[in-house]
């Protein structure tokens, strides 16, 4: 039986209540996630930095201008879509999220991302894409490429704020945020065409048909 969805807003009170490491003594607020609570992308960082644990927003100061410029390029504004971290709480002096972290905090985005229920996940950066996909392979050579996560379709990109540190990664964001747009308006054209599409009736059963093939089952990943 399918578990039930929890509330957006009773996922980010046990995410505030939430003492599970310690991570929980350092921070000024937990940063829970913010944007449409049905959007069809979901957008997933790292971890909190000091203006997001400050404000209690994800991807605020240089790293969200640039964010919200890149969403535009794929046809996107920051309340179409929903966005959240790995971590919940800030890792002091911005150092890379722990695996002991991680293990503890994902599963408030396990329930995110159950409740959202998202057509596309967009993983930024390393952490996340290796979250997601289970993967020990890096951002740079998977960014860009759609992959599948279950049901979700997951689309890597580096981090907008590498591009602040590296400029030679921009014109690789660019890209690959507009190749999100037209994944996207592929998508809409493809269910838009299966929608106008006539019902095909069903061909009538003989008793000389040969049984159907089973269906290979899909292993769901650890996400959910």
């Amino acid at each position: 039986m399918p578990k039930p969805h929890i509330p957006l807003e009773d996922i980010r009170a046990q995410v505030e209540g939430c003492r599970k490491c310690t991570l929980a003594d350092g921070r000024t607020q937990t940063v829970f996630g913010v944007g449409n609570p049905s959007a069809r992308v979901l957008i997933v960082g790292e971890a909190p930095g000091k203006n997001e644990d400050l404000q209690g927003e994800p991807f605020v100061g240089k790293a969200g201008q640039y964010l919200n410029e890149l969403l535009a390029i794929a046809g996107l504004a920051r309340e179409d879509v929903f966005i959240a971290n790995v971590l919940k709480c800030r890792p002091p002096g911005n150092r890379d999220p722990r695996p002991e972290e991680i293990e503890l905090c994902t599963p408030y985005l396990r329930e995110q991302t159950r409740t959202i229920d998202p057509e596309f996940i967009v993983t930024l950066g390393n952490f996340s894409t290796k979250f997601i996909l289970k993967t020990e392979i890096g951002i740079t050579r998977l960014h860009g490429t759609l992959q599948r996560a279950g049901k979700f379709k997951v689309f890597p990109i580096f981090h907008p704020a590498a591009a602040i540190y590296d400029g030679s990664k921009r014109e690789a964001l660019e890209n690959d945020f507009a190749t999100l747009g037209e994944l996207l308006r592929a998508s809409d054209a493809e269910q838009a065409a299966t929608a106008s599409a006539p019902a095909q009736p069903a061909p009538e059963s003989t008793a000389e048909e040969a049984p159907a093939a089973a269906q290979p089952v899909v292993e769901q990943p650890h996400l959910l």
